[in-house]
């Protein structure tokens, strides 16, 4: 496989990635994004935790998520629990959020 098609591959992946997103934005209510992944879902509960040597982390879990991940074959998850270091952002959808462009 050349690198020209690797780069079409990974194009055409992002697209179908993004239909989807557009397709299923609208079921839910909340945006979580963390260092490593972006989620969808209606069920969120963030809360800070401190590690014995005191560092402060963060622990989210997540029911019914929908996770922006191109190479997941299944990106429904029923159950979602990160814990990080890093920074956290959750964000209720506005309705006016779900208005997306059309494909034409």
């Amino acid at each position: 496989m050349s690198a020209e098609d690797l780069e079409k591959y990974e194009t055409e992946m992002e697209l179908q990635l993004y239909r989807e997103y557009r397709d299923v934005v609208g079921l839910f209510t909340y945006v979580v994004e963390t260092e490593r992944r972006f989620y969808l879902t209606n069920s969120v509960d963030l809360q800070v935790r401190s590690a014995d040597n005191g560092e402060i982390f963060f622990e989210v879990t997540m029911q019914d998520a929908w996770v922006w991940d191109m190479y997941r074959p299944a990106r429904f998850v029923k159950n979602v629990r990160v814990v990080t270091f890093k920074d956290v952002n959750v964000e209720e959808l506005a309705k006016s959020d779900f208005e997306l462009p059309s494909d034409q």
